[in-house]
């Protein structure tokens, strides 16, 4: 059975709409093309989407979605376009518009971060909602990322006074000493990752001169240690390498009007073998108190390169059948 031919058309507003829309080297066009069928062209004002017809539908409706993006100012990227192919077909998928009214403001050229997947949103929602909230999952499902540009909403707009993010310096038990340098070149291997999504979303004077007047505060959880953190938002990376004591630490560290965010995978522990890991024990110790959620994510909820998600699937699998074979 031959299918039926259609055409539609999107209707855009300027050059610069479309070139955002198009991508660099129009990009996104032809991705939507390759995983569509179809042939997206422009016509002046117009985008012409030609090919057989659920399909032609299919990518009218992701363009317009995606168009919303656009018209609100925030950077179109590949995953957005991506994430937009799936959930036309995956009915476990939030639309983009829908995820796009959780927007998070963010002082940067972006304007915006936004929460891609459902368990990003549920997140999202958990940390507007909660004084403590986990983000535990696999790697690039946006645990870090969102609980910073959350941390910097709230900076911005004057809810809190102070941002502090820290973690754990070393995987195994913080022994800086077997490394080369000064304390300071020990620790800013590991506190790097928070600066690169740091300067994302601000303007890098603007860190600079946060970070100079303590109002930004980027430091290993040894330093945590006997302090109280008043009107702050904080942010606890890599806790599933903290210790059960570490994590006690942290957490009675809150003071007043502070919100706290503390992100993990707990399949990637590299605490020595008779140390417990602090995040895996919290989810017994901490469940159903009120201000406290826990926010879940998996393979579903990657919004890296794509290859991760297979990744991160293949080594599910992997321990499944592992686990299968051991009667565990």
């Amino acid at each position: 059975m031959v299918a039926l031919m259609a055409e539609q058309a999107v209707t855009l507003r300027s050059d610069q709409e479309a070139q955002a829309l198009f991508g660099k080297h129009d990009q996104h066009l032809r991705r939507i093309e390759q995983a569509l069928g179809v042939s997206v062209v422009s016509r002046g004002a117009e985008l012409k989407v030609a090919g057989p017809g659920e399909a032609v539908a299919h990518a009218t409706r992701l363009v317009e979605d995606l168009l919303i993006i656009v018209r609100s100012g925030a950077m179109l990227r590949r995953e957005d376009v991506d994430y937009g192919l799936r959930a036309l077909t995956d009915t476990r998928l939030m639309q983009l518009r829908q995820i796009f009214q959780e927007r998070i403001e963010v002082p940067s050229k972006r304007r915006f971060v936004i929460p891609r997947t459902p368990g990003q949103k549920t997140y999202v929602d958990a940390m507007r909602s909660h004084d403590i909230v986990f983000g535990i999952g696999p790697a690039g499902t946006g645990k870090t990322y969102l609980g910073m540009a959350m941390a910097v909403e709230h900076l911005t707009k004057g809810e809190v006074s102070r941002i502090i993010l820290t973690r754990p310096a070393v995987e195994a038990g913080e022994r800086l000493g077997y490394l080369p340098g000064d304390l300071a070149e020990k620790i800013n291997p590991y506190l790097r990752p928070l600066y690169d999504a740091l300067y994302e979303m601000m303007e890098v004077d603007m860190v600079q001169r946060y970070l100079d007047r303590g109002i930004i505060e980027v430091a290993p959880l040894a330093y945590m240690r006997g302090r109280t953190l008043n009107d702050a938002f904080i942010v606890l990376d890599e806790a599933q390498n903290t210790t059960t004591e570490q994590m006690k630490m942290f957490l009675t560290r809150l003071g007043f009007d502070s919100k706290a965010v503390v992100t993990g995978d707990v399949t990637q522990v590299d605490l020595p073998a008779e140390k417990l890991s602090g995040l895996i024990q919290v989810q017994s110790v901490l469940t159903d108190i009120p201000g406290i959620a826990f926010a879940f994510f998996n393979g579903q909820d990657v919004v890296r390169h794509e290859l991760v998600q297979a990744i991160i699937h293949a080594y599910e699998r992997t321990n499944h059948s592992t686990h299968d074979r051991s009667g565990t």
